[in-house]
């Protein structure tokens, strides 16, 4: 079993604040970060549908159940064919403080990008990095039942990187970029967790995003933007079938 975890975006808002012009390009009031919490809520549906699989050691972590199997990543199940577990694999989470410190993140995160990025295309990135974690995870564990959002968490966090950089701030100076780091050294420091699923969706979360925001294509292939994350999920499975 390998699980995801991340730690707390501290001072992320304040560096990735969108100014009110983006506000108004994009959302209306109450409207902010609708897709973030639809993402939220189906990770709390299918968090509860596996506590109520009869999992004792669910609410933690350390134990799995048949929802596990359904839903894991793992090269077993791809090589029959399953390769929804490339997508499904995203929303299963193995504890309470897995899905705990998943979902803090891309609650912090994803009201930062959504707004500046807009619905669409913060959906397209999402999913991106979320295949890109899961074809890191089949490169660096093919064997390993694996699941959790941090794939795309990962992703996210990088792409505010690149959102900073390209708005003239330097993450690495930013909480932003202390939490990136922190989350790397948790990735190789603790045994059990997806590294490649990790660093999958870091990589193509920053690919995405800085086509997405990239100033010139932005005016001269204004289409770019959003066929990139398509690129990305295509290319996800493509390479996660070459692994096999």
């Amino acid at each position: 079993m390998q699980a995801d975890i991340g730690s707390r975006c501290v001072g992320c808002v304040r560096e990735l604040q969108p100014n009110l012009r983006t506000r108004a390009r994009f959302w209306n009031a109450g409207q902010q970060g609708v897709v973030t919490r639809i993402l939220i809520s189906i990770n709390a549906l299918v968090f509860m549908w596996i506590i109520a699989g009869g999992s004792q050691g669910s609410l933690m972590g350390g134990t799995i159940n048949q929802h596990h199997v359904d839903l894991g990543l793992a090269g077993v199940f791809l090589r029959q064919g399953e390769w929804y577990r490339m997508v499904s694999a995203g929303f299963l989470h193995f504890g309470l403080f897995h899905i705990g410190m998943n979902m803090l993140l891309l609650y912090q995160l994803g009201n930062l990008l959504e707004p500046i990025l807009g619905r669409g295309k913060f959906t397209l990135l999402y999913f991106a990095a979320l295949v890109g974690g899961s074809a890191g995870a089949i490169i660096s564990s093919p064997n390993g039942l694996t699941g959790g959002a941090s794939g795309a968490v990962f992703g996210l966090m990088t792409a505010a990187a690149v959102v900073l950089h390209q708005r003239g701030i330097n993450p690495m100076q930013t909480g932003l970029g202390a939490t990136l780091v922190l989350n790397l050294v948790i990735t190789f420091a603790i045994p059990g967790i997806s590294v490649g699923g990790h660093v999958g969706g870091a990589l193509v979360g920053a690919a995405v995003s800085w086509v997405m925001v990239e100033p010139n294509w932005k005016r001269s292939m204004p289409w770019l933007s959003w066929a990139a994350p398509v690129i990305a999920i295509v290319g996800a499975f493509f390479v996660a079938n070459m692994t096999l």
